[in-house]
């Protein structure tokens, strides 16, 4: 995209385990991403910002902090599936991190796909930023390998550099776990890991994360990551008061230092979050969830196919109003809310009939490419 606005997807993929607090975040920061979105990149925004100055400023700018939720979302279920006690030694980071690949990847690539023809719809109708030109080979591989941003390649659609830099982050716990057993040999040390992800974290917010040269990196978002990391082991029922309280101060300590030194709203957000996660993270959605719950975790759900055909449905229904409805306030309100709504249904779609049979598959290829133990004749 011409424009760049550094907005993040809901977590991507679906979680065996309802966590109520998890699916409400990411069922609400997902709405915000959306409408950022369609308030960032117009032009029906443009038209319709009379109507509520101060919402659709705010939507177009701080709107984006949602990412926070999401990062640390992320590291918390990344945590909870790598490491659930927090423990080192990962026996095999490479075939985890290309199961993560093939997770995040072949969704990505069908969208990508779409965005390329909702640019090109898009085109006859407006000329406008939001719009890509035809991708190259080369981009398009990039993009397949999730090295657009690395590449430095114009991005097909908005806030795609978050699945890179999510499965850049999955990448690093992966080979932190294992670079810790290997480091602890078979000396049980039940600290490690929490340790070196501290060390982590402070050194992403106290460095990586004051220089915007880094953000097509891991470094520059490992700080909020790592929070969610430490939250899900400080959350572990199991731990006695004492643990989880040295594991909040290993948290809280190098963010406060990071904020006093430059403070950060995006930071004090992912922190604040990392400690509800303590306390809220691992609640259970209720088994006799009433209309509003299960709402909820529908939205939750489908979040990571509407970050990723929200911007192709936008894109296009912009264009749509462009050329064929009068610039009128009140009708590109409207076609504001259409886009939103489309992008909703769009993701529901996309999950029930691209998202899911691929997981299925993908899920398949890898149990039978697995290598099967011995079996021992008796």
């Amino acid at each position: 995209m011409k424009a760049n606005s550094r907005v993040v997807p809901a977590g991507a993929g679906s979680q065996h385990t309802q966590f109520g607090l998890i699916n409400l975040l990411k069922a609400v920061a997902a709405q915000l991403i959306v409408l950022h979105h369609l308030a960032f990149y117009g032009p029906m925004a443009d038209h319709a910002q009379p109507l509520a100055p101060s919402l659709f400023d705010w939507l177009a700018g701080d709107a984006r902090i949602a990412v926070q939720v999401f990062l640390v979302i992320g590291g918390f279920l990344a945590a909870k599936s790598l490491s659930p006690r927090g423990e080192s030694g990962l026996s095999d980071p490479l075939g985890k991190i290309w199961r993560r690949y093939l997770k995040l990847a072949p969704p990505f690539i069908v969208a990508m796909l779409l965005a390329v023809g909702a640019s090109a719809l898009a085109s006859t109708w407006m000329t406008h930023d939001s719009i890509s030109s035809p991708p190259s080979v080369g981009q398009l591989a990039a993009h397949a390998l999730l090295l657009h941003d690395v590449l430095g390649y114009e991005a097909l659609s908005a806030g795609v550099w978050y699945v890179a830099i999510d499965f850049q982050l999955y990448a690093v716990l992966a080979l932190l776990l294992w670079g810790c057993g290997r480091l602890a040999g078979k000396r049980r040390l039940p600290w490690l890991v929490p340790a070196v992800m501290t060390v982590a974290v402070g050194s992403s917010l106290l460095y990586f994360n004051l220089d915007a040269d880094w953000d097509v990196w891991a470094p520059y978002f490992l700080g909020s990551y790592g929070l969610g990391a430490l939250a899900w082991w400080a959350s572990d029922p199991l731990r006695r008061p004492r643990s989880v309280a040295v594991l909040l101060l290993m948290a809280a300590v190098p963010t406060l230092l990071a904020l006093t030194l430059d403070f950060r709203s995006r930071i004090a957000v992912a922190l604040a979050l990392a400690c509800v996660l303590v306390l809220f993270g691992r609640a259970r959605a209720p088994s006799n969830a009433n209309a509003a719950w299960g709402l909820v975790g529908r939205m939750g759900k489908i979040s990571y196919a509407v970050f990723l055909v929200h911007f192709p449905v936008c894109l296009v229904v912009n264009a749509a109003f462009a050329r064929f409805v009068p610039a009128d306030v009140v009708l590109q309100a409207a076609g504001t809310v259409l886009a939103w709504g489309c992008s909703l249904l769009a993701g529901a779609a996309f999950c029930r009939w691209v998202e899911l049979p691929i997981g299925r598959a993908v899920s398949l290829f890898t149990v039978r490419a697995a290598p099967q133990p011995l079996g021992l004749k008796g």
